[in-house]
């Protein structure tokens, strides 16, 4: 019997991400997209829905970031032994890529939750003898290359995955589309529904796209315009061939480019954001289209330090599978959770010195950054006014721990690294700082769990969701964040944390309202009082746990988009 028969029979909604984040020894993810999707595997094995996941099986990961003596980002490949985690399976599909048949086998990674309950996961592998040289590398390299290759990953994950499922057996009724990437999967579903003959053809779409929508789901995560994959057509027919006719892929995809996004939304009849602000933002960004919100959440048991899960037994024995039992935890003892607290931050502080050589007190409160380092998260916005910084520190001293990628060609998010590294250094008399290299599910683990403080500065309204902000709530760890994205929901000023600037601010004024925040609120109150400041790692727990999370995100999306 073949490892994947078990999951045949009831597996009936197809969930395709070009990342996920499945364990740390994996390095199939970059970031956000891909840990979320991990987070909602884990809660679909959970909640025992009828699920199989998709996704590449890059080989050599995404990027093993170092950092040099001047500060800079020194990018490396990431492998990976796929043999040691996952099997394959005896199955192959081919696709058509620049005329050349290449051939794509899945392997098969068991995710299981911890009652027992498993969800499949087929990683896509085109490293295969009977390929191409040029064509093995397709899956290595997660959103590596230039714009040609990105296509033949999209072309992988979209038509590969999509005929992968058919080879092996599943019955699929329902495809979910994690960003724009696998929306050549919907066009290749649109081949099997022609209009009869003698539908009109000049200027309309010759393909019944109704029949399509009922089967598609489509989450858009990205605010930035430059974040919606764009290929020329020119290439897309290169690489492509006849798979569309062009006419009807510019009906779908755009005239100009073949945009992945917009043919995603023209072929998916439940759309959504990640995010209250988010949808409303990308109904602006795309009008016409009915667009919905599901708010991101995250895994709890995942992202909970273990002195807390234990907390959360003794009130909450449930709490794992039905995160909404953390209500309660508003009723634990100050002691408790101030102990609890205190062993997770000691984790962090003791990760911190080896990583980065800097010595930091348990005493003093950690501000902590951890995101991906592009311009729009504005990881440099803490250091706007240096003067200002020591001035607060000698008042209230605080300490600061930062870290995260660039993207391999960011070239500007390269630079604000660098930056901030010669910020630390004028700053190393007078305020501990630290950047630990090379951010991943481990090291978020420690950072969402042990800082004091969750810092989040982006330029609204680019933020889509943030959800390592709901990962460091259910530490206890209070937020400060601009208003975008979740927090907007999650927000409520001197309870959950703190909100940097107003909604209607002018954003040149959030790095004045970030100082103003730390030295007159935030950091006082650290300092001076201690019983209000559980107070809140209690009210942060118990109001953003219980709706924050991936089991209600998964069960909003199981009741509204796939069985609608």
């Amino acid at each position: 019997m073949s490892p994947i028969d078990p999951f045949l029979p009831r597996r009936r909604i197809a969930y395709f991400s070009m990342e996920i984040a499945l364990r740390p020894e994996m390095h199939t993810y970059s970031g956000g997209l891909g840990v979320l999707a991990g987070d909602t595997a884990r809660s679909c094995a959970d909640l025992e829905l009828p699920m199989v996941f998709l996704t590449l099986a890059s080989r050599e990961g995404y990027l093993r970031q170092e950092i040099d003596g001047d500060g800079r980002q020194v990018d490396h490949a990431d492998p990976w032994d796929l043999a040691d985690w996952a099997t394959p399976l005896d199955a192959m599909v081919a696709v058509r890529i620049e005329g050349r048949a290449v051939w794509v086998r899945p392997w098969l990674y068991v995710l299981t939750c911890p009652v027992g309950h498993a969800i499949p996961v087929l990683l896509l592998d085109t490293r295969l003898e009977h390929n191409d040289p040029v064509d093995r590398a397709i899956s290595d390299r997660l959103y590596g290359g230039d714009e040609a290759y990105r296509l033949k990953q999209e072309i992988l994950l979209g038509v590969g995955g999509m005929r992968i499922l058919h080879a092996l057996g599943f019955d699929i009724e329902t495809y979910h589309l994690n960003e724009g990437h696998a929306a050549l999967l919907a066009a290749g579903l649109l081949r099997e529904h022609r209009h009869p003959s003698d539908r009109p053809s000049d200027g309309a779409l010759r393909y019944d796209a109704d029949r399509v929508r009922e089967r598609c789901v489509f989450t858009t995560h990205t605010p930035v315009e430059a974040g919606h994959d764009r290929f020329d057509y020119e290439d897309a027919e290169r690489l492509l061939g006849d798979f569309l006719p062009l006419d009807q892929m510019k009906l779908l995809a755009g005239p100009d480019r073949l945009n992945m996004t917009r043919l995603a939304l023209n072929l998916s009849g439940y759309v959504n954001g990640v995010a209250m602000r988010h949808a409303e933002t990308a109904r602006r960004m795309f009008p016409g289209y009915g667009i919905r919100a599901v708010t991101n959440g995250v895994h709890a048991p995942t992202w909970t330090h273990p002195a807390f899960v234990r907390l959360f037994q003794e009130i909450a024995p449930d709490w794992g599978h039905d995160p909404e039992e953390l209500l309660g935890a508003d009723q634990l003892s100050d002691d408790a959770v101030w102990t609890a607290h205190q062993e997770a931050k000691g984790d962090l502080l003791a990760e911190i010195q080896p990583l980065a050589g800097v010595a930091m007190r348990p005493d003093v409160p950690v501000i902590a950054f951890a995101r991906r380092m592009t311009g729009y998260k504005r990881p440099d916005l803490l250091f706007t006014d240096l003067e200002r910084l020591r001035a607060i520190n000698r008042t209230h001293p605080f300490q600061v721990v930062m870290a995260g990628k660039a993207h391999p060609r960011d070239e500007g998010g390269k630079a604000l690294i660098a930056e901030i590294h010669a910020h630390m250094r004028s700053l190393a008399g007078d305020i501990p700082m630290a950047f630990l290299p090379n951010y991943d599910m481990t090291l978020a683990k420690k950072l969402v769990a042990g800082a004091d403080v969750w810092l989040n500065t982006p330029l609204p309204p680019y933020e889509a969701s943030g959800t390592s902000g709901m990962k460091a709530a259910l530490n206890g760890v209070l937020n400060l964040s601009v208003l975008d994205g979740w927090w907007i929901e999650a927000w409520v000023e001197g309870v959950t944390g703190w909100a940097i600037g107003q909604d209607d601010q002018r954003h040149e004024d959030d790095a004045q309202d970030l100082y103003d925040k730390l030295e007159r609120t935030v950091l006082p109150l650290y300092h001076a009082d201690r019983g209000r400041w559980i107070r809140m790692m209690k009210d942060s727990i118990s109001k953003i746990g219980p709706r924050f999370n991936s089991q209600r995100m998964m069960r909003r999306y199981a009741s509204e988009a796939y069985l609608r």
